[in-house]
Formats: structure tokens, sequence, C-alpha cells
């Protein structure tokens, strides 16, 4: 992170205060050119934790970032991120640009659909409009990979309220996707007249919002990231955005093979002494073979509430990465539900609860999600296990079927 002199850092304050009270953009701008022409991504990253530390709600930030993001935006803008094809953080700006043409795109399809006066007039338009609404959905990936690989790691160099803002964006960013999916899917089953007023009011938020977070990200967050790590870091994030995989639209020169040299070394495993139970004993490979083998997503987070480990199931219902290693349990969950989390975890460590558990329809599928305390011998708290299963085919299950009825 850049250095920063106080009088630097209150003077930044000052401006971010002003700005919800009225000042115009233009103003501030004119006024504090001086110091503003040296401020960096790291700056206004320093400042944003400063306030959320003071005080300032999450919320509230966020809601600055859109206003703040003109008095800055030109100086951060000259930013150049000089990166290889195929490193992580040049496959997400690639996938922004990607995203904004089809932002752009919708809004020009939205003027058409809005000056016809009869859905006859707009049959290819809706299939246009259908293909888009097909790419954003998609483009669920590109926001897991942020979630789950890119913000952990910010999180361990200390950037943590930018990635909490931008989740709370992803959030919203979904919200809209799904409404303007929703219409496009079924516009033939309202009148034109009112397919158009909805269209609208569904999809422009989108033609917004998309600019002003990707903005946010490739001038704010990426910079700041990319200064405080190290190129191994992004050997082991390349390999989980292979993992979770990328949308249709993005081009196979985004990802191709990135040449990071050697990689460290692994431990040898051969002669590992096997780990002692009450009830037996077991090698490292053989009990990681066991976890993974569950057909259950399985989440520990030990008792100072930072994730610690995680198993890999054959088909995993939510997504989890090696980044998250180490990452504090509100991290990992929206901001809308981490105070529901945090009660779970104070309940089990003060022996009030032993389980949480919940349910809910995704995809079609039934997902039971449980909470579980563990304790030792002693019952002192250990940390949290999380139990996911998908119960959807097990719900089906009828009769019998025997040992004896089992074929190859």
């Amino acid at each position: 992170m850049s250095k920063m002199d106080d009088a630097k850092k209150k003077l930044l304050k000052e401006i971010i205060k002003k700005l919800p009270g009225g000042a115009r953009p233009e103003e501030v701008k004119e006024k504090f050119k001086d110091v503003l022409k040296d401020v960096t991504s790291e700056d206004i990253i320093k400042i944003e934790e400063e306030l959320v530390k003071e005080g300032m709600p999450r919320e509230e930030l966020q809601k600055l970032c859109n206003i703040h993001m003109a008095v800055f935006g030109e100086q951060l803008a000259g930013q150049e991120l000089l990166l290889a094809s195929g490193h992580p953080i040049s496959i997400l700006i690639e996938e922004h640009r990607i995203m904004l043409e089809r932002a752009e795109k919708l809004e020009e399809f939205i003027g058409i659909v809005e000056e016809a006066c009869d859905s006859v007039y707009v049959g290819d338009i809706m299939t246009e409009l259908q293909s888009i609404a097909k790419d954003f959905q998609d483009s669920e990936k590109h926001y897991m990979r942020e979630e789950n690989v890119v913000f952990p790691i910010a999180e361990k160099h200390g950037i943590t309220e930018p990635p909490a803002i931008m989740w709370m964006e992803h959030d919203e960013i979904r919200e809209v996707k799904r409404k303007f999916t929703s219409l496009v899917d079924k516009w033939n089953a309202i009148t034109f007249e009112e397919f158009k007023k909805r269209l609208t009011e569904t999809a422009k938020p989108l033609c917004s919002l998309l600019p002003s977070h990707f903005y946010k990200e490739n001038n704010i967050l990426f910079p700041a990231i990319l200064e405080a790590t190290s190129i191994d870091e992004w050997i082991e994030a390349r390999k989980e955005f292979d993992e979770i995989g990328y949308p249709t639209f993005t081009p196979a020169t985004a990802t191709v093979k990135m040449e990071f040299g050697k990689t460290r070394s692994q431990k040898d495993l051969q002669g590992e002494a096997e780990l002692k139970f009450e009830n037996g004993s077991l090698s490292k490979i053989e009990v990681e073979g066991i976890l993974d083998a569950l057909p259950i997503d399985l989440s520990f987070v030990d008792k100072s509430d930072r994730v610690k480990y995680f198993n890999k199931a054959e088909k995993r219902i939510f997504v989890r990465t090696k980044s998250v290693i180490g990452r504090k349990v509100e991290l990992c969950h929206p901001q809308k539900s981490v105070h529901v989390v945090t009660k779970i975890i104070e309940a089990f460590k003060a022996g009030k609860k032993d389980v949480a558990e919940f349910w809910i329809n995704m995809g079609g599928r039934l997902v039971h999600i449980r909470y579980f305390a563990v304790r030792d011998q002693n019952k002192k708290y250990l940390g949290t296990l999380e139990v996911t299963q998908d119960l959807t085919d097990i719900k089906k299950i009828e009769g019998e079927k025997r040992l004896l009825d089992w074929r190859e």
C-alpha cells in the first residue's frame, strides 16, 4: 500500500465527506486539484478502510463510491496495468470489456423497443435481448471467481472494505439480472405496452450498474491488489479460476496458458506418519480421500472464526477455493446474511446451541445446510462445521434396494 501523510489523508476524507452535502464534483476537483493529481488507488482504499473503522456504514460508503468516482476518476483512469495474457486479473478485465459491450447493446435495444408501437416490429430485437440475458446469466462464474479467489487474496493483504462493497454490488447486479432474464423469457405472456414499461424499469439499471462497478474494480481494487501481491499467489489463483470455469463469452485468447515459471515444490507425502485416533489410524492421504469421497460439502471454521478446511467433493454445491483458507468467516458471506452467521457462531461459543439448519431451493434442487458446533472431549469450542447436502434425489427414494440387488 502507498504511503500517505496525515495532511493528505485529512484532505481526502474532507473531499469524500463533503460530496453528499451537495458539493459539485467539478468544483471539488478545481479546489483540490493539487492534492488530487497524485491520488492512487491505494490511497482511496486506505481512506475507505479508515472511514469504515471510524463508524461509516458500508452501505453509506457504497453510495458515496459513485459520487467520489466523479472526483477521483480522471487520476485513477490513467493507471496502466501491465499484465500477461492469461493472468487472472487480465481475464477479469477482458470479461468486463465484453459485458460492457453487451450493456451498450442492451441500452440501444431498449431505445428501439421504447419507440416501437407493436411487438411485430421488434421480433429480431427480442432474440437479441434473450441472447444478452443469457450472457448476463452465464456471467455468474465471473462473479464467483472474484468472490472466491480475488477477494480473499485482497483480504489477506489488509484490503477488506473494497471487496465487501464490491460483493454488495454483485448482489445488486444479480437481482437486476434475475428480473431482466425473467422478463425477456416471458415477454409474450404480457401486453407489449406492459413489456416496454417493465423493460425500461428492469434493464436500464443494469446499463448503469455495470460501467460503474467495473470501473471501480479495474481502477481501484485491481491495481491495489496487484501492488500488494506476489506472482506465487496468482499461480494458485489461475488454477482456481480454471477450476471454477468461465462464461461462454470469455474468449479463448484471454485464458491462454500463462507461463508462471517453476512452482513451489510440494511436500513428499511418502512415509508420512499415520494419524492416531481413538478408533484406529489413517494416513493423511486416506483422511483426505475419505473426506473428498463424502457426497456432501464440508467447510470448517476454527475457533478464531477463520476458514481452516474444506473438502473437495466430486459435485460441490457451493464453490470453495484455496484462497478462502485463513479468511474470516464474515467475509465469506453476503453482507445481508453476515449478522445471522455471527449470531450462530456466538451461540455455539456460548454453549447455547450445537446445531443450526436451513434448507433452500436452488436451481430446482433442495439443498440442506447445517452448522455444527465442534467441541473437544471437555466440551471446549474448537470451531464450526458447515455441512451442505443435495436432498433432491434422496427425497424421491421409495420402497427398498437391498445389497443383493446391486449390479455392476
